[in-house]
């Protein structure tokens, strides 16, 4: 077996790995990134075409400054590979007013200074009246937020580390992570890498390569829908921007409209779906019946005029952390992880990126970590 030498090895180049490989490069330091499978490929948590991207994050404060680093690293990449990795068509945050969604983006956007709107129950409507809202219903419009491109981006993330001097080792499957006296190994079933320090960023495999982390895999499909009208420009991404939207049973959608290389995209928050599964082994068949009914139900009673009924769906995964925010940071004095992503992760990938690097080459980060400080549990 092949012996490489390394100063940091990334294992897992989906969101948070491909951008820790990426900002890794960018300061000159040796790094080897490994990837299971395929640069971009369908079969973990970063895939699916599109993601939201929100400035006033509901989930945390903390997360606003890491959503806007990564704009500004998305932006400058884009300036040298001449592509768009975020587009900032705006977002709504919908429900009552002291819902998560909408008191939650309020919050954030006081704490980081990012300008949003408030919108009344009668200018939700007025201005979005593809929302058959209940009375109660209001909205926050983040005129920073938008969509961000999965694939394009986890692709452009490794290419530029590559242009930089990173190796990468696609189509490899990391079987064991030894954390030896003087070096850290890394082995495969092809090479063996010694390194100083390792990141781990693979995922809902995180658990199964650093065992005792309170992490939980849930099966979450993705779904592509259409207007019932195909005429109709009602649910084009122009006039049906990012979106999530809280019931009061606690249960929400989350989505945004179609343009040319996509459809309109819904899920549904709350669903009951697989969880603490092996990811090895996730369920990658479609059921109508448990997958969609609840979905179309919340469509037709939300959003009369889009068909309920799914023209796509593909299945994917979201790996839960018990507090619902990210695991970033030293588990080990060589050993840094990024893991539990809970859903709302591929926004902040860049960001988070860049905080790995940050903590890997033992600068101050750019921004407070504690609240994703994996030492928290």
């Amino acid at each position: 077996m092949e012996t490489v030498r390394a100063d940091v090895v990334v294992v897992g180049l989906g969101a948070f790995g491909s951008a820790a490989l990426w900002r890794l490069a960018q300061r000159g330091v040796k790094v080897v990134g490994i990837e299971r499978q395929g640069i971009g490929h369908p079969f973990g948590s970063s895939h699916g075409s599109t993601r939201l991207f929100r400035v006033a994050c509901m989930e945390h404060p903390g997360l606003t400054p890491i959503a806007q680093k990564s704009l500004e690293l998305w932006t400058e990449l884009g300036e040298r590979t001449g592509e768009v990795y975020v587009r900032q068509t705006g977002s709504l945050n919908v429900g009552a007013p002291g819902s998560r969604p909408v008191s939650g983006a309020r919050r954030a956007a006081a704490g980081a200074g990012a300008p949003t709107t408030d919108l009344s129950h009668d200018e939700l409507t007025a201005r979005f009246p593809q929302y058959d809202v209940r009375p109660e219903d209001v909205a926050v419009w983040d005129p920073g937020a938008g969509i961000c491109y999965a694939e394009p981006t986890l692709r452009a993330h490794v290419a530029e580390a590559q242009r930089l001097g990173a190796t990468v080792y696609p189509h490899t499957m990391v079987t064991a992570i030894d954390l030896e006296p003087d070096h850290v190994e890394v082995r495969t079933p092809t090479i063996s890498i010694h390194t100083d320090q390792v990141v781990v960023c693979a995922g809902a495999w995180l658990g199964k390569l650093v065992p005792g982390l309170p992490l939980s895999p849930r099966r979450t499909p993705l779904f592509w829908f259409q207007p019932k009208d195909p005429a109709s420009d009602a649910f084009q991404l122009k006039n049906f921007p990012a979106f999530i939207w809280e019931f009061p049973d606690g249960r929400g959608l989350w989505g945004h409209g179609s343009d040319e290389d996509f459809l309109v995209k819904v899920g549904l928050d709350g669903a009951k779906r697989a969880r603490d599964f092996d990811p090895d082994e996730l369920d990658r068949y479609i059921h109508p019946r448990e997958d969609i009914s609840e979905l179309a139900a919340a469509i037709t009673a939300s959003f009369p005029d889009l068909d309920p009924e799914p023209v796509k769906v593909t299945p994917c995964m979201v790996t839960d952390s018990p507090d619902g925010q990210f695991l970033v940071g030293r588990r080990d004095e060589r050993l840094v992880i990024a893991g539990g992503d809970s859903g709302h992760g591929f926004k902040h990938c860049a960001g988070v990126g860049e905080l790995l690097a940050q903590l890997t080459t033992k600068e101050t980060p750019y921004t407070d970590v504690s609240f994703i400080d994996p030492l928290r549990y």
